[in-house]
């Protein structure tokens, strides 16, 4: 199996301006390396969080759909990132997984934020996604979804884990940091796989600060790759499906999990 060559993005995102927030994340992919399998940026790229979907939703055929496929041709990878989408009269936090031949996948948010009204605005999402790049199993989540491990949890069947990366895309305000940092190094460990988070920085219409402190964790709980706090910036990473394989035949919990089921 070949490595995954990763690139993540930490930037501050313009409250509710759609058009500035895609023309600085076209100047910043312009800094992502040739070799790149996967970009990720964070949650609700185009508006910051939360806005009213009503307002800013999106059809799967509307421009901020276009400007991924067409950011994803270009680059030769695939961009993972979230906003609002409407879809037959329901929205959702929706995080699109954008292949470089256009066609896509979509994850929506299980867990909408209650404290912050999100779950006003959107409707949870009631199914998982893993997908698959050059033969790794990824599993994408966004934000709030982290404070809930069941949703998160691997699992272990006939030899085979079910994922061997997983993500959250966030809007993580800094005063909650200590939560951000200890549950992304508790998801890698309990897991048995990479763990990337990918954050904002700046200040929104709210007022809340965001550190960003967007990371990459492999499956022994160590940060491997970090950004600076409250700084944007481009970050590359190449995540080593060896090491992963190696460490979890010499540490083998998959075989001792216990089996579970989740209700929508």
């Amino acid at each position: 199996m070949q490595n995954l060559n990763l690139a993540y993005i930490q930037a501050d995102l313009k409250w509710e301006d759609k058009e500035a927030n895609l023309e600085h994340f076209g100047q910043l992919l312009q800094q992502v390396q040739s070799d790149t399998d996967l970009i990720l940026l964070p949650e609700t790229f185009t508006t910051a969080f939360p806005v009213d979907p009503k307002k800013f939703a999106e059809t799967e055929d509307g421009p901020t759909m276009q400007w991924l496929r067409e950011k994803a041709q270009a680059k030769n990878t695939v961009i993972a990132t979230t906003f609002p989408i409407e879809k037959d009269g329901h929205y959702f936090n929706s995080l699109v997984w954008m292949r470089p031949d256009g066609t896509y996948e979509l994850y929506f948010k299980r867990h909408t934020f209650t404290m912050g009204g999100e779950d006003k605005l959107v409707e949870r999402g009631e199914q998982q996604l893993i997908v698959e790049l050059n033969g790794w199993r990824i599993k994408p989540m966004v934000c709030y979804d982290i404070r809930f491990p069941v949703w998160a949890r691997n699992r272990y069947k006939d030899g085979q884990y079910e994922y061997d990366l997983a993500f959250y895309l966030a809007n993580f305000p800094d005063s909650r940091m200590v939560v951000w940092r200890t549950l992304l190094v508790a998801r890698a460990i309990e897991n048995q796989a990479y763990w990337i988070g990918v954050n904002r920085v700046g200040i929104d219409d709210y007022g809340l600060h965001y550190s960003g402190e967007s990371q990459v964790i492999n499956a022994r709980g160590e940060v491997i790759s970090k950004a600076e706090p409250y700084q944007e910036a481009v970050l590359h990473c190449t995540l080593d499906y060896e090491k992963l394989q190696h460490f979890r035949e010499k540490f083998p919990l998959g075989p001792d999990w216990d089996e579970f089921n989740i209700k929508s």
